[in-house]
């Protein structure tokens, strides 16, 4: 590792570029916040990131499974490379945030990616202009489906992670949330939860409700199920490291009261801090929902999938990226959290790949409470799109100061 005063002298200070491209930024963000798009089909936002990359010195290559952007800068001096993510895809919620430029087309970016996709076009921007000074290439990730179907996976198949011949030695992403504006959340180790879907479907034989007796009821096996998955949450698994089950549907008989139907079913949502603990619920939720409607005559099909693994921060990385903020931004502004969020993150796949750090980025109007607005994924969200050129600069700090120090 080079000497820590040589690498302070060695990253330049991008603040002052990024300020320069505030209102090109602004610009692109409420543009993309007034078009939101869904998944991992983003034709008009990948050609709205095309345009903006336009002119700089960059290789660019357009997914093929999916709508998605790589661009490739190579610095003009030898290096390694590194990776900058940004992820580009809406929510299919109704906006009602007051905006001016607020969508109308029944989607919404109520998660922020409008800002993570503006952010990385402006540290795009930065670092092309420093490619003399770069030691080392830059991938640039603009990353559809984060929200739904998952677009990380199908990027590291097309070959994000070997656009330039050699696996990244870091990748760095941010993820905006309503908290003072500027200031960084980070946590080395797990930051954020892995996502499951479950679905167990109870199959009996319908009747008459008057006669349960001459019937196999699904209803009582399926919500002695759903208070088993509760109790097995607080006896199998250790509280130091947690799972979430929260059910979100029940679903049963027809639309006559007085009939029995032949299925009943339960969706639920399934948070883990480990692989290890969401690998051995779902063997526990399988085991749980087979014997519960095997004891009631009937039988069980259970569907349990990974959504999204763990997001993990190398701690290593993690902390030299603090460092590098604390030099551009202050100290008071960096934090380190104790506690990992339960909410999930499609970088995971990328960060099982690569060592790197995701962080949080504060996005919150100043005229207001920062920490008690309406949260991420809420119709009524808000976020200040001065925060721009802070998130760029920073993007383009991680990614210089990791080559310098390579």
């Amino acid at each position: 590792m080079a000497d820590e005063s040589l690498t302070q002298q060695s990253v330049p200070n991008f603040l002052p570029d990024a300020n320069a491209l505030a209102t090109e930024l602004k610009d692109l963000r409420r543009s993309l916040h007034r078009h939101p798009e869904l998944g991992n089909n983003l034709p008009w936002t990948q050609s709205a990131v095309i345009d903006a990359l336009d002119g700089l010195p960059l290789t660019i290559h357009r997914g093929k499974s999916v709508t998605s952007v790589t661009a490739v800068l190579e610095g003009q001096l030898p290096g390694p490379t590194v990776l900058l993510r940004g992820d580009m895809d809406a929510l299919p919620v109704e906006e009602n945030s007051g905006e001016d430029f607020a969508s109308t087309n029944g989607a919404m970016h109520a998660c922020g990616h409008d800002l993570h996709t503006a952010g990385l076009v402006g540290a795009a921007k930065i670092l092309s202009a420093h490619r003399e000074e770069l030691p080392g290439k830059v991938i640039f990730m603009f990353q559809p489906g984060e929200e739904s179907p998952g677009g990380a996976a199908p990027m590291i198949e097309e070959g994000v992670l070997d656009v330039t011949g050699e696996r990244p030695v870091a990748a760095y992403g941010f993820h905006v949330v309503p908290m003072p504006l500027g200031a960084f959340m980070y946590r080395p180790g797990t930051i954020m939860a892995g996502a499951y879907s479950l679905r167990v479907v109870v199959h009996g034989k319908g009747g008459h409700g008057s006669a349960p007796h001459s019937a196999l009821d699904p209803v009582p096996a399926l919500t002695e199920i759903a208070t088993g998955i509760q109790t097995m949450v607080t006896r199998q698994f250790d509280v130091f490291d947690p799972v979430v089950a929260t059910i979100t549907q029940l679903q049963a008989g027809t639309a006559a009261v007085n009939v029995i139907g032949d299925d009943a079913s339960l969706g639920a949502t399934v948070r883990a801090m480990s692989r290890e603990s969401g690998e051995k619920f779902g063997v526990a939720v399988n085991r749980l929902a087979t014997h519960i409607a095997e004891a009631h005559g009937c039988t069980a099909e259970v569907e349990f999938a990974t959504q999204y693994p763990p997001t993990v921060c190398d701690e290593e990385e993690t902390e030299r990226s603090a460092a590098a903020l604390r030099r551009l931004v202050g100290d008071e502004a960096v934090v380190k959290v104790p506690e990992p969020r339960m909410g999930s993150e499609d970088f995971s796949f990328v960060l099982e790949e690569v060592p790197g750090t995701f962080m949080f980025v504060g996005a919150s109007y100043p005229v207001e409470d920062p920490w008690n607005q309406p949260m991420n994924h809420s119709a009524e969200v808000r976020f200040d799109d001065s925060v721009l050129p802070v998130q760029s600069a920073a993007l383009a700090t991680l990614a210089f100061n990791r080559l310098v120090e390579a």
